[in-house]
């Protein structure tokens, strides 16, 4: 199977999840940028409310690929504290890239959710969507900040996947992992999709605005 686009890719994993539907105990989270399309459709189909979780890498000064820990939004910093002890990482290294990281997430989080306050997620079933996962780097800082937020739940979600990867995120005592496909070999996210162009920043906050819209009018209506 290849996806034409993230859109078509956010519906078939929609189909994935409807046992999750019409509960308001549900809320989605997309990666920005590439998950914001595929978790509107499922925001969308679910009849959930959407929202974004940024997420930033904390990488090694002298090796900025090798993740040392990532922060996240609502405050969240985890450490991959075999890296920093295995090289030497001081405290003040950290924080210095920490406060660099820390001003490009609050930049996105700004443009993105404007003045909405911070995510209560204690004891929801979270719903957590990227376009894709690889090496699930990004998806594992995530997920890994999100229980900081004590969620009751936490489900990964993705069109494709890497099977090692999915299957490293069934083996959490609270996640798992639903993919619409895990292809062997895998060979990139871009492989599956047709249409695999960069998510700009218009598309995010349209995406989102549109979403929330949606939910305020349901509100309105109950």
């Amino acid at each position: 199977m290849i996806f034409a686009d993230r859109s078509e890719a956010g519906r078939l994993l929609a189909q994935k999840l409807l046992v999750y539907a019409n509960r308001s105990d549900v809320i989605v989270l997309a990666l920005p940028r590439g998950g914001v399309p595929v978790a509107y459709e499922v925001a969308e189909t679910l009849d959930a409310t959407l929202d974004v979780f940024m997420v930033r890498k904390l990488g090694v000064p002298f090796q900025p690929e090798l993740a040392m820990g990532a922060i996240a939004s609502g405050g969240v910093r985890v450490l991959n504290e075999n890296v920093v002890r295995s090289l030497g990482i001081s405290e003040g290294v950290i924080n210095h890239v920490a406060a660099r990281e820390q001003r490009e997430l609050e930049r996105r989080e700004q443009l993105y959710r404007g003045n909405k306050g911070p995510l209560d997620l204690r004891g929801l079933t979270v719903i957590i969507v990227d376009d894709g996962l690889a090496t699930g780097s990004t998806m594992r800082a995530a997920v890994s900040a999100l229980k900081h937020l004590q969620p009751a739940k936490v489900i990964v979600a993705a069109p494709v996947a890497a099977q090692e990867t999915c299957e490293y995120f069934e083996e959490g005592i609270d996640s798992m992992c639903v993919c619409v496909m895990t292809p062997e070999p895998f060979d990139g996210v871009g492989r599956w999709y047709r249409d695999f162009s960069q998510t700009g920043d218009e598309e995010v906050c349209d995406l989102l605005q549109r979403s929330w819209e949606r939910s305020a009018h349901d509100l309105a209506h109950v």
